[in-house]
């Protein structure tokens, strides 16, 4: 691949590109948490709190999406509220980029897109709320998320709270194990599981202080070793939904959407949708909180990897 073809199609906000000129570190972030994550209005606000949070940590937040046939490195308070409000916002993931680029609407950039779209821009650490993974029954369904192979070959750290608790996250770490993507674990030994702070699932290696996650970081990328490196890091312990709880309203959920014949990547979106409304928004709060934590994480880490 040509890199100075792709980079092409990026196109840089002021603020990134200033943080560039500059040498200031980058957050990448996500916009299908606003797009297809969280209802209007909340979606929006919480993105504009969550750029406001890494800025007070001395790096420059770059949301990344698509807008009019151009991979966009950071985003407008205009152009947030555009792919906050707006209906049939596409999902894009890797098998998605070319068709949403040509097709010159909206796209809303996954995990995978993400991390494609962040490498190519030249940043190196992403925050979201929580990564794709195995889903519940993928041996008959084989219904894995593209999020598990772009991070076994695109290097970028994925700040996390875990894997989404919808998923199957035993099956989710083996698969990350066999392709040699090291999980990393912040403030506990165990991953994270999204709504619930321990997955009951141990991490490949407890890194709390962010120095030595940014020399783990460093050290995997100097040896060739090509691929992300997974951060989980708890939600917050006042904003945790019961495990036994979540489990319920998540196997109400999942029944719901195999009744009404969801698949693929609407499963998801429809889910945590569901969960919202099963809990009565308390799942929603919950998101808000881990999204926020996550970006004050992935701050101090990117401050650290550019060595400040």
């Amino acid at each position: 691949m040509d890199a100075n073809i792709a980079r092409a199609w990026l196109t840089f906000s002021a603020p990134v590109a200033a943080a560039q000129v500059a040498g200031r570190p980058l957050v990448a972030l996500e916009s299908t948490i606003i797009a297809h994550g969280m209802p209007y209005p909340q979606n929006v606000r919480t993105a504009r709190e969550v750029e406001a949070l890494i800025r007070e940590r001395g790096a420059e937040p770059a949301t990344i999406a698509v807008i009019d046939g151009r991979i966009r490195i950071g985003l407008s308070d205009d152009e947030l509220e555009l792919i906050g409000r707006s209906e049939g916002v596409q999902k894009v993931s890797r098998r998605d980029l070319p068709a949403a680029l040509t097709g010159g609407g909206l796209g809303a950039t996954t995990v995978a897109g993400t991390m494609i779209c962040a490498a190519l821009a030249g940043i190196e650490v992403f925050v979201t709320g929580g990564i794709g993974g195995v889903h519940r029954g993928a041996p008959e369904t084989f219904d894995i998320s593209a999020d598990l192979q772009e991070l076994a070959k695109t290097s970028v750290a994925v700040v996390c709270a875990g894997a989404k608790s919808i998923l199957d996250i035993g099956l989710t770490l083996e698969y990350l194990e066999t392709h040699g993507v090291p999980v990393l674990s912040c403030e506990q030994d165990n991953f994270a599981a999204f709504y619930t702070r321990d997955s009951g699932f141990p991490a490949d290696f407890r890194l709390d202080d962010p120095a030595e996650q940014a020399r783990f970081i460093r050290t995997k990328w100097d040896l060739g070793l090509a691929g992300g490196v997974v951060l989980s890091t708890p939600v917050p312990q006042a904003a945790e939904m019961p495990r036994e709880e979540i489990d319920r309203w998540t196997r109400q959920a999942l029944d719901d959407a195999a009744a009404q014949g969801i698949t693929g990547k609407a499963v998801t979106p429809f889910v945590l949708a569901r969960i919202k409304a099963l809990t009565g928004g308390r799942s929603l709060a919950t998101n808000i909180a881990l999204i926020r934590h996550n970006a004050e994480v992935g701050a101090r880490l990117a401050v650290a990897l550019a060595g400040r």
